[in-house]
């Protein structure tokens, strides 16, 4: 099912205007001066030629050992009522950032396929409705190493300050070890706060896929945030697969997650697993690759409840200890007397009435 659906997709020729390969996306415009067109709009429409490689080929795809030469053509016919005078040149593909596969600009500078491929000639002039073959050659250069190279080749017109553009895609596989890679780099992870002392928020969780390997392939994704050792994990929404993308390129992903549980101190982790298409547009998934990376998720509106609480716990506290001391802890008020006036003259008469009375107590 995956298969057809990639095919019927490449069969439209959707804005790109080139020949898609049945596991990359069509091509669309790629600078304000260019306008990569359509061949529902275009006065001339391109397509492979009829020969060994068989006819009606959706794009150009080719198996080839490093130092071969591969011969083919391109077929140009002007459904135009006017003549015709086209660019013909070749060019690296690349993945635009709208997730798009579309072809270097002519004075832009290739070093794959689009350096590697010769057309017969760099002009076509066709009159109404005639058409004409145009050969081309891809020599792969010797010591090239194993793996996947897109590029293309391009018809082109100026028409004022644009340049409209028409192409077919050609894939090339040069033999040896495929190793097909993607790696997870780059990830970390930003918590936005809730005024709720005791909701949750969102995180967004961002990284780049990079494709390390020498294989064009595309990823199946998926996240998720947890909070405090693994404990309250909140799964991300599905992520849609990756772009194709070509050896070397990179591909930035950001990613939603909401109702995160502010735990201080939060993970993400990201598993990917790598989509590799063959020519036929079958996908084989690869070993599961993660990622992870770590960032804080404080909970600010509760601690500032939480420090309120304290600092009325202590007040109460204080106060209750103020109180508890004024009951019962204070000394005692005692009625005030006015103290005894003692001289030396009533020292000596209270000394003789004393022994006076001691006197008197003896005799009787």
């Amino acid at each position: 099912m995956r298969s057809t659906l990639t095919r019927a997709l490449a069969a439209v020729l959707l804005a790109a205007g080139f020949a898609a390969t049945t596991a990359l996306p069509a091509a669309a415009q790629d600078t304000a001066s260019q306008d990569t067109a359509s061949q529902d709009t275009a006065p001339w429409a391109v397509s492979t030629a009829d020969n060994e490689f068989g006819a009606d080929r959706v794009n150009y795809s080719y198996t080839a050992q490093a130092g071969e030469q591969v011969h083919d053509g391109l077929k140009v016919v002007n459904n135009g009522t006017a003549p015709l005078e086209l660019a013909v040149y070749t060019a690296d593909a690349f993945t635009r950032p709208d997730g798009q596969v579309d072809l270097l600009a002519h004075d832009k500078k290739s070093v794959g396929v689009g350096a590697w491929a010769r057309a017969a000639s760099d002009h076509l002039k066709l009159g109404p409705g005639e058409s004409a073959d145009v050969p081309f050659t891809v020599a792969v250069p010797a010591g090239t190493k194993a793996g996947d190279f897109l590029g293309g080749i391009v018809t082109s017109v100026q028409q004022g300050t644009v340049e409209r553009r028409l192409g077919i895609r050609i894939r090339l596989r040069v033999g040896g070890d495929l190793a097909p890679a993607l790696s997870v780099e780059d990830a970390h992870v930003d918590y936005s706060g809730t005024a709720n002392p005791f909701g949750t928020g969102d995180a967004t969780l961002s990284y780049t896929l990079h494709n390390t390997g020498n294989a064009i392939a595309a990823a199946r994704q998926s996240a998720s945030v947890s909070s405090l050792f693994g404990a309250w994990t909140t799964p991300a929404a599905a992520i849609p697969d990756s772009p194709q993308l070509l050896r070397g390129e990179t591909w930035q992903v950001s990613v939603p997650v909401h109702g995160v549980v502010p735990g201080v101190r939060v993970a993400a982790d990201v598993s990917i697993t790598p989509l590799l298409p063959d020519a036929s547009g079958s996908v084989a998934p690869l070993a599961v690759v993660t990622g992870s990376a770590g960032g804080w998720a404080v909970p600010w509106t509760l601690l500032v409840v939480l420090v309120l609480l304290v600092l009325v716990v202590v007040f109460v506290v204080r106060r209750l200890r103020k109180r508890r001391v004024g009951d019962d802890g204070s000394p005692a008020e005692l009625p005030s007397e006015t103290p005894e006036t003692v001289t030396p003259d009533s020292a000596e008469s209270k000394k003789a009435e004393s022994e006076t009375a001691e006197s008197e107590t003896a005799v009787s």
